[in-house]
């Protein structure tokens, strides 16, 4: 009995509810259909929802005094902030193939009221689900992202890429099959490419080694895909500087902030120098760390350097000391 008089109070409040929008969206038509003042005629209204009052503009005259805002009451300083507080939902992503524009039928097998379905009714609820799970993918291209998709979150989640570096190379898969470029490439490869271009339209770059470490294809296929993706989707991708790779680098080995600000600096007087044409990005990133972190008195070893950056003991030290006669560095080993 408990149990019923608790369900016919919160079916009461429902309605209440639902009577009291009711009044407040036929008092909201009301306005809008007030097109002019009653009293001087003028179409000059306006709603002054500081005080709560419908004016207007020509003779004064106050026709509302308890007009109701009907906009948030919270306020938003950017477009990012404006998402968060929002109450409409997820926004869509390009990450999921249907745009995250569906919904889904919960496992966890209770009601509204948080209580648990009758063994009759499961059943039931399981063939919905399954027949759910079917109709999300309806077709070869769909099927097609979902694959593509889940392979390139579990390869930005192993790259510890952020969210905006998702959706862009999201962005750059669906513009490739929209163009039928996947014909007679595997689906890994693309992805494959398509992050590595994202990375790069992101400024916190990948190598093709890294790429490939995670990936299901080699670096030759993913550089080639990459390079043709790049000339039919007409991206315009300036070559990866060495400095970008400074702050990851010197996260990885732990070194302090000044550090990494000396590096940033040797590295800006060799590209003025154009000491760095021609040269492997992360091979003078990891000269200059090596350089800076002597300097810094945090010093690290060649080797413990070539890990971290993916290049060799002899590219370093043939990188710090090119580096440090053209810079006129004096290096105390």
């Amino acid at each position: 009995m408990a149990e019923i008089e608790k369900v016919r109070e919160v079916e009461a409040e429902k309605k209440e509810k639902e009577r009291e929008k009711e009044v407040e969206r036929k008092e909201i038509e009301r306005e809008d259909t007030l097109e002019v003042c009653p009293e001087c005629g003028s179409p000059r209204l306006i709603r002054d929802y500081r005080r709560g009052e419908f004016i207007c503009q020509d003779c004064g005259l106050v026709i509302e005094d308890t007009y109701i805002d009907a906009g948030p009451e919270w306020r938003a300083f950017d477009s990012e902030q404006k998402e968060k507080r929002s109450r409409v939902g997820a926004p869509i992503t390009y990450t999921i193939h249907d745009k995250g524009l569906t919904t889904i039928i919960d496992w966890s097998n209770k009601d509204y009221y948080g209580k648990s379905i009758s063994v009759r009714n499961r059943a039931q609820l399981f063939r919905l689900r399954k027949w759910q799970r079917r109709i999300r993918i309806s077709n070869a291209t769909e099927r097609n992202l979902a694959f593509a998709l889940s392979e390139l979150d579990r390869m930005a989640s192993a790259l510890g890429l952020p969210k905006p570096v998702r959706e862009t190379a999201s962005v750059i898969y669906r513009k490739a099959v929209d163009k039928n470029l996947i014909r007679g490439r595997s689906i890994e490869g693309v992805v494959a490419a398509a992050l590595y271009a994202a990375c790069r339209q992101a400024g916190v770059p990948r190598t093709l080694d890294e790429i490939a470490q995670y990936s299901r294809v080699d670096r030759k296929e993913i550089g080639r895909t990459y390079r043709f993706i790049a000339r039919e989707l007409g991206l315009k991708l300036m070559p990866t500087s060495p400095a970008d790779y400074v702050p990851r680098f010197c996260a990885a080995l732990g070194l302090s902030g000044d550090v990494q600000k000396k590096a940033i600096e040797i590295i800006k007087k060799a590209e003025e120098k154009e000491l760095t044409s021609g040269r492997g990005p992360t091979g003078v990133a990891a000269a200059a760390i090596y350089i800076a972190s002597i300097l810094g008195g945090e010093r690290r070893t060649q080797r413990e350097v070539a890990e971290v950056a993916g290049v060799t003991e002899v590219t370093i030290r043939n990188r710090y000391k090119e580096l440090a006669e053209k810079l006129g560095i004096e290096i105390i080993l």
